[in-house]
Formats: structure tokens, C-alpha cells, sequence
């Protein structure tokens, strides 16, 4: 009994010191891509139900100084898709409504509406036009709210960009229509939708949706470019615009709530998320990227809104979860990501030395980020 004791206290020891080994290397890359400017924002890192590392790194608000931490708030972009399409499926498991159905059926005038499917708008396969390809919109009306018949008339009559079901094109019109679906089916609005069905029994106290509005300490503010010689604040994109497809904001805890209910099967069952993370086309599922690493499933999905980009990717098999939402327009997040998989998978990774002069400067502001695992 004794021999078995010391075995396991030898076991443990050598897990926690594994652990505490990778929470260090993990914060050392980080540390050196803030360093570089490459990196501004928080981080959680998590695997097996224990979080590794869950910190902030540079400003939350680089004019007051104040600096980032787990609590800081960040708007999520694209990630908001997750939520629409898990709304979705939860109405689907209440038998409200099918993933089958017409898009016609909740809007009968929608040009070729009978020929579009909800799972169609799920998996960015039903052709409709994306909104945020329209730079006259994206650069003096993002800011302001929209009605619903103001954002869908930037789309409806467009043609389509293929015969549904045919090929894939990522499209934010097609996740707002999904929004105003789950307003039609639920006769609440999606904000009320999102908290009745995942935010509130998950007690995601943290997590919202007008940006513009938000009244806390941990408001973080999002720039175009942050570094040691410039700063460039970037407009608060009006969540009547971004709505379904991006309007959500939340913290690496919160979100790591979200990740844990995955993992738990609390908000949706295996089999519904073995449907969402199935790919349709381009490796994309019902708002989820889909790709691997060490021949297991990762699933999760980028975000990019002016002034914030955000990557939250899961590897179910190994419960592994990162988040990492940046403050700061700078598309090497996906990179850094890649990194810290390195190291948790015992991988070859590179530490960043040489000083750069990095502008974190978007050409235009865009709130579409891709699907694809990068």
C-alpha cells in the first residue's frame, strides 16, 4: 500500500511539474510576441478540466496605461458564429424548426429563399452576397445602428454568388439572416435567445452584445495599430450591424465556460456537436472551423472586428483549449496559436527574438474572418 502511494505522489508530482513546465514556455512566447508588438490582448490555456495560464498581456487601454488581464473584455468578431449556430441547433432539438428547412418559410419574399436551407447559411454554402464586401458601407456606416430592413437590403437583391449547396463562400449576410431567424422562431430578440439558451446557465455574466454601451472597468479599447511609437483607435463596430454574425463581446473565462459545457456536453449533445463540426465544404461545419493536429479533430474558428482579433480553437479528444483575444488589429494571432499547440504537443516551435517594426494597421476596417484554422 505504501509502494502504491508513493507512486502516485510521484505520478502527480510529475504532472504538475509537466504542467507548470508548459504554463511557463507558454507565457514566454507570449511575452516575446508582446514585446514585439505582436501581441496585445489576453490568453487562456487550458487541457484536461485545468486551466494553465489565464493572463493579460500589454494595454487594455494604452492612453490610461492600464494593462490587460483575465478579466479585460474584448469583442469576439466571428466567433459570434458558435453561438448562432448552437441557438440553432438547440431550437432544432425543441423541434421549432430544422436545419432542412427553406429560408423561405420565415421569410417568403427573400428572392430564392425556397432554394436556400438553414443548413445552407450554417455552412456558408448557400451563395448569398456578403455585406462586408461592400467598402462604401463598411467605411461610413458601420458605426450606426441598423434596422433589420436596412442591413438586409444591403444583400437580398444582390444575385446570388452560386446555386446554393454548390461551393463555399464565407458570408456574414448569411449568419444575420440566421439571427433573424432565431427572432422570428423564438419571438425574442437574438440577444435574449443567446442568453436564454447558453449565457445565463452558464452564468457568463461577462459576456454581451453592444460594445458601444458597455459600462465597465474592463472594457478593453480596440486599435488599428499599437505600438511603441503609434497608436490608432478603431470605431466600435454598432451591434445591429455585426449582430449574429459578430456583435458578441466576452472574457477568456467566460468563453472557457463556453469551451468546458462543449466538453461536458452541458448546452448541446455529442451528437449535435458531431453534426456542427462536421465539415460541408472548405472544412467548415455549422460555424466551426474543422482541421487536426497529431491526427486528432480541432475545431474552433477565428474573429476579426475593427480593433480586435480573436482565435478560439478546442482539441475535444485531449480536452485542450486555447483563446486568445487581441485588442489590437494583428494577424499573427494564428501564428502564436500555432505555437502554443507546439508546446503543449511537445512540437518544434520558435521563440520570436529579432525586433520588428510592426504596425498592427488593417487597411480597411472588416469584420469577416475566415473559418479555416490558422
Amino acid at each position: 500500500m505504501k509502494n502504491i502511494l508513493v507512486a502516485v505522489a510521484v505520478l502527480f508530482l510529475q504532472n504538475y511539474c509537466f504542467a507548470q513546465n508548459e504554463a511557463a514556455r507558454i507565457d514566454t512566447l507570449l511575452n516575446a510576441y508582446t514585446n514585439l508588438n505582436q501581441f496585445n490582448g489576453s490568453a487562456l490555456v487550458a487541457a484536461k478540466g485545468k486551466i494553465l495560464l489565464n493572463k493579460g498581456y500589454g494595454y487594455r487601454d494604452a492612453a490610461t496605461g492600464v494593462l490587460n488581464d483575465e478579466h479585460s473584455i474584448f469583442q469576439l468578431g466571428s466567433f459570434t458564429k458558435q453561438f448562432t449556430s448552437a441557438v440553432i441547433l438547440k431550437l432544432q432539438e425543441e423541434h421549432k424548426l430544422s436545419v432542412s428547412d427553406k429560408l423561405s418559410k420565415y421569410f417568403p419574399a427573400y428572392p430564392k429563399g425556397d432554394s436556400i436551407t438553414i443548413k445552407e447559411l450554417l455552412t456558408h454554402t448557400a451563395g448569398i452576397y456578403n455585406y462586408t464586401n461592400d467598402e462604401n458601407f463598411m467605411k461610413n456606416e458601420i458605426t450606426k445602428p441598423k434596422t433589420r430592413e436596412q442591413m438586409m437590403a444591403l444583400f437580398e437583391n444582390k444575385p446570388l454568388d452560386f446555386s446554393p449547396g454548390t461551393s463555399w463562400s464565407y458570408s456574414n449576410s448569411g449568419y444575420s439572416m440566421l439571427g433573424y431567424i432565431i427572432e422570428k422562431v423564438t419571438k425574442a430578440s437574438y440577444e435574449e435567445a443567446v442568453h436564454n439558451y447558453i449565457f445565463s446557465p452558464l452564468k457568463m455574466t461577462h459576456s454581451g452584445f453592444d460594445f458601444t454601451d458597455l459600462k465597465s472597468p474592463d472594457k478593453t479599447t480596440g486599435y488599428f495599430v499599437l505600438n511603441t511609437h503609434d497608436t490608432m483607435r478603431a470605431p466600435i463596430v454598432d451591434s445591429t450591424v455585426s449582430f449574429s454574425a459578430g456583435a458578441i463581446y466576452s472574457t477568456t473565462g467566460d468563453l472557457y465556460r463556453w469551451s468546458q459545457a462543449l466538453e461536458n456536453n452541458t448546452i448541446l449533445s455529442a451528437s449535435e456537436q458531431n453534426e456542427a463540426y462536421t465539415p460541408v465544404k472548405n472544412n467548415y461545419g455549422y460555424g466551426w472551423g474543422i482541421d487536426s493536429i497529431n491526427g486528432k479533430r480541432r475545431v474552433g474558428h477565428n474573429g476579426g472586428i475593427p480593433g480586435y482579433i480573436t482565435t478560439i480553437s478546442r482539441v475535444p479528444a485531449d480536452d485542450v483549449t486555447i483563446i486568445l483575444l487581441s485588442n489590437a488589429s494583428n494577424p499573427t494571432i494564428g501564428k502564436i496559436s500555432n505555437g502554443i499547440y507546439a508546446i503543449l504537443y511537445n512540437q518544434k516551435y520558435e521563440v520570436p527574438k529579432q525586433r520588428k517594426a510592426v504596425l498592427a494597421l488593417m487597411s480597411k476596417p472588416c469584420i469577416n474572418i475566415t473559418g479555416s484554422m490558422s
